[in-house]
């Protein structure tokens, strides 16, 4: 793995959420752990691995999001983010949102974009209903399994 593609992953862990990231590729894997001052890379053929390349940078706290968390009601259904990355309501900025409070959804529309790692993931829904609630900030991070928005 490159330096640019390891400093990329060190980044986004630092402006997440998240406190640890494994990255598994044919030439090898790459764990980071915020907080700590080891970043571990290990080569599958040999499994080896190599002392502390660089330190983890600790993260500025991040802001709560300004909407409150999904209700615990049985017939909301939360999308959650099947990726690290920031959350995009629309395809561009100024652009029409995917989906707005109110709208009704089928399963395969597109609700949001997650761009991680300069690649622009189009989030579908998984679930037919009304968008109750849209959980997330355009232009927030967002990490694994975190709710983005609840279904009726």
């Amino acid at each position: 793995m490159d330096l640019r593609k390891l400093k990329t992953l060190i980044d986004l862990v630092s402006d997440s959420n998240v406190s640890e990231l494994e990255i598994t590729e044919a030439e090898g894997k790459v764990r980071i752990v915020k907080g700590s001052n080891v970043v571990m890379q290990g080569y599958a053929p040999a499994q080896m691995q190599m002392a502390p390349m660089a330190p983890a940078p600790t993260a500025a706290p991040v802001a709560a999001p300004t909407e409150v968390a999904a209700p615990e009601v049985p017939d909301l259904h939360a999308v959650k983010s099947p990726m690290v990355g920031t959350f995009y309501r629309s395809s561009a900025p100024g652009a029409k949102s995917f989906v707005e409070v109110g709208d009704t959804v089928k399963v395969g529309d597109t609700i949001c974009i997650i761009e991680a790692m300069k690649i622009l993931n189009e989030i579908e829904a998984d679930k037919a209903g009304k968008v109750v609630q849209i959980l997330c900030e355009n232009g927030q991070a967002v990490e694994y399994g975190q709710s983005l928005l609840t279904i009726e």
